[in-house]
């Protein structure tokens, strides 16, 4: 299993994007850095009688074209949005598997609801048509741990295989499990991240009998709006974001293009609520002080935070009281921003996109806005870096995720030296 090395150095190496605002990191970044919303009305089904009738959803995906289509068929979306992600994020790693020791590379993806829309149907198929007609594929296309599985399959990833089904935290909690696995030796390198597609009749349902759900209907591309005062809920997206880990040691010895440094992960329960977060945002806090200590840092040297940020009334006004908990004065000097403003709340997919986005704010030294911010909430009193992106020299940042059951995942991501 290899030997406990704590001081292992881990670096990122490759990414890959399916988002609603693009397929691809470039067309994806170039999107969120201009500030342009993936939000729009639901277009996979009737919203009739829906109290939300908008979606995040991914557009102009091909999933042909990143594997075979005989297995396309086989395959829930959240399955083919993480293995597409996943093939981004080899082709730009550069990893060769002729070089590679298959026991040595794993796959952690983190999903919330799994093949939701595979249930959905083939529930609709038994009621309909018969047992009989139930297709063998169903179980296989609705279980979560799919996506790592079929990655491994496709890539002939032999090590670690698993897959955290955490709801919103999911894909923070499967990069930061993939980072400790190469941390104590047991992989060189991971695929790792987050994926979801649930922008199903049930699920839109669900969430809008929890009140969780914007109603901007008539205003979709302003409707997710984090830390603004008129925000009323999160708008559902969908995709995945799938990035490389490997062990410093083993980037360096291939010669590979190295993106950023993975430094720390805090997880912790808030054990109070289902759905909610305390009022204080005490776990996200202590959520975000294990991450600083497992990266041996102060808050001082946080420069940029990619929040949670999902545009409710309860998560933002929280998580600003979170961050201000850990950052004291210092927080009103650091930039905050969500890129859920534009991309939606992929649920599951939101850590892994994020993550992405926070090393593409390292490599470029541009930090994503929070867009339709427009009236200041006296809650949430820090700079949200509103409406446009903003240059800065952006050395260390920290990306955020809370999810239901109470269950939070913080990263701390560096530019390498």
């Amino acid at each position: 299993m290899g030997n406990y090395a704590s001081d292992r150095r881990v670096v990122v190496t490759g990414l890959g994007l399916i988002t609603p605002v693009g397929i691809g990191v470039d067309d994806s970044w170039s999107s969120i850095v201009e500030g342009r919303s993936g939000i729009g009305p639901v277009t996979k089904f009737s919203t009739e009688g829906y109290s939300c009738r908008i979606a995040a959803e991914v557009k102009g995906f091909k999933p042909e074209e990143f594997m075979p289509r005989k297995l396309v068929r086989r395959l829930d979306p959240f399955v083919q949005y993480a293995i597409a992600a996943s093939r981004m994020a080899w082709e730009d790693s550069g990893l060769e598997t002729a070089d590679m020791n298959p026991d040595r590379i794993g796959v952690i993806t983190g999903c919330g609801l799994g093949g939701l829309g595979s249930i959905e149907y083939f529930r609709d198929v038994l009621v309909s048509r018969g047992p009989r007609r139930v297709s063998p594929f169903f179980i296989p296309m609705a279980i979560p741990n799919m996506a790592s599985g079929q990655i491994s399959i496709l890539f002939n990833a032999k090590g670690p295989n698993t897959v955290v089904c955490t709801a919103c935290a999911a894909g923070t909690h499967a990069i930061g499990q993939a980072f400790k696995e190469i941390q104590r030796g047991t992989a060189d390198a991971m695929f790792c991240g987050g994926t979801e597609a649930v922008i199903t009749e049930l699920a839109l349902a669900g969430f809008s009998s929890l009140k969780a759900l914007s109603t901007r209907n008539d205003d979709p591309e302003r409707a997710s709006r984090p830390f603004d005062r008129d925000r009323d809920g999160f708008v559902i997206g969908e995709g995945s974001g799938m990035m490389i880990l490997e062990s410093l040691e083993h980037a360096e010895k291939r010669g590979a293009r190295i993106l950023g440094e993975i430094c720390g992960f805090g997880v912790t329960g808030d054990a109070y609520h289902m759905t909610a977060p305390p009022a204080d945002g005490e776990g996200g806090a202590r959520c975000m002080k294990e991450a600083l200590k497992d990266a041996g840092m102060s808050p001082e040297d946080v420069d940029y935070i990619n929040a949670h940020g999902t545009s409710t009334p309860l998560n933002d006004s929280c998580e600003t009281s979170a961050i201000k908990q850990v950052f004291q004065d210092h927080a009103y000097k650091i930039p905050v921003s969500s890129t859920k403003s534009m991309t939606g709340h992929l649920l599951g997919g939101a850590g892994g996109i994020e993550a992405v986005f926070s090393i593409k704010t390292l490599m470029d030294g541009l930090i994503p806005p929070t867009i339709n911010y427009e009236n200041p909430d006296p809650e949430c009193d820090l700079d949200y870096v509103p409406n446009e992106a903003r240059s800065a020299d952006i050395r260390t940042v920290m990306s955020n995720s809370f999810g239901f059951g109470g269950t939070n995942g913080v990263l701390i991501f560096k530019k390498f030296q």
